[in-house]
């Protein structure tokens, strides 16, 4: 058993997008490889190990979790039905705080989600139809907050707000991605006093920060100029930012830091644009809002690692009420 700080960054990395606020991925981790790609030796008590192509080795991890997190969505199965008997004392359930009422959004801007279409057939919520889509048929809105949903389980709750974040987060990452990283010059050039090392390691990574939308080159031994940054970070700390992603690349070979930051600013901008508490929804709005679920990535959660949907099965909903007792 040893522990890795690259192989813990790379499992933190992958799970950034879909981890609860202040929460870390607890692993157990059996990577097999060629005994001559790892030097065992690299501690007194074996508790820790040098890769010899340590980017490979986190790029692999990072990337593949990343891609298995991805396919996790209420399409792959109900979520494990929720504690309804946490009592005091015996810990507490993470919640979402309660959201402004007062945001007042066109219906037009919820409705791009899906397309209505024209008289469209009323849903049938039995058992035989819910059994065709994960999430069911939606049955009815609960203070404005909750989708209420029937499928063959039984009974779905869905965090509409939570829900449509994911389902705009992803989209914004797609069409960003599809549209390249647009770059805008400096009128002054940003000057950066850095190390040597740093210096260095930025200059052997020029074209990957080139693909990243930045042009920074290197003014003397010891300092960097930033000329050009992508237009979605003119409001960000460039200092900071450049000098946290120098710091990654010395010591991991590699760094999400500028891929993470414009996503954070995605992230809002998702936030911001999503359907509100106290919004009424009609039927097929509700049953859209599903459908784009069952097939967004981590649809399961919502960019800040809060679940969008829970299952309470019918076994749950019969002890509630002493069915069968």
């Amino acid at each position: 058993m040893v522990r890795d700080k690259l192989v813990t960054h790379a499992v933190r990395q992958a799970y950034a997008d879909v981890l609860y606020h202040g929460r870390h991925p607890a692993f157990v981790l059996f990577l097999e490889m060629e005994p001559a790609a790892v030097d065992v030796n690299a501690h007194p008590t074996k508790h820790e190990v040098r890769f010899r192509d340590s980017r490979l080795v986190h790029d692999f991890l990072s990337e593949t979790l990343h891609e298995a997190l991805a396919q996790i969505r209420p399409a792959t199965g109900p979520m494990p039905p929720p504690n309804l008997a946490v009592q005091a004392g015996q810990g507490r359930v993470p919640a979402q705080s309660d959201m402004a009422l007062d945001v007042r959004e066109q219906i037009a801007a919820y409705a791009t989600l899906h397309p209505r279409p024209a008289s469209p057939p009323a849903p049938d919520p039995g058992p035989q139809a819910a059994k065709a889509y994960p999430l069911g048929f939606a049955l009815a809105q609960l203070h404005g907050v909750y989708v209420l949903a029937q499928n063959e389980h039984g009974l779905v709750l869905v965090d509409m707000h939570a829900a449509h974040e994911r389902i705009s987060y992803e989209k914004l990452k797609v069409s960003f991605a599809a549209d390249g990283i647009r770059s805008q010059p400096l009128l002054v050039p940003l000057r950066l006093g850095v190390g040597r090392r740093e210096a260095d390691a930025c200059e052997s990574n020029q074209e990957w920060f080139a693909a990243l939308g930045f042009e920074i080159d290197r003014g003397g031994p010891e300092h960097l100029l930033v000329r050009q940054v992508p237009v979605l970070l003119h409001d960000t700390d460039i200092d900071g930012l450049v000098r946290d992603v120098l710091s990654d690349l010395i010591e991991h070979g590699t760094s999400e830091r500028l891929q993470d930051t414009m996503n954070g600013i995605l992230s809002t901008m998702a936030c911001h644009g999503s359907v509100r508490a106290n919004r009424r929804l009609a039927l097929d709005e509700m049953n859209a809002l599903l459908r784009e679920m069952e097939s967004t990535e981590r649809g399961g959660q919502c960019n800040h690692g809060r679940p969008t949907w829970v299952q309470i099965r019918l076994a749950e909903l019969d002890k509630l009420f002493l069915r069968g007792r």
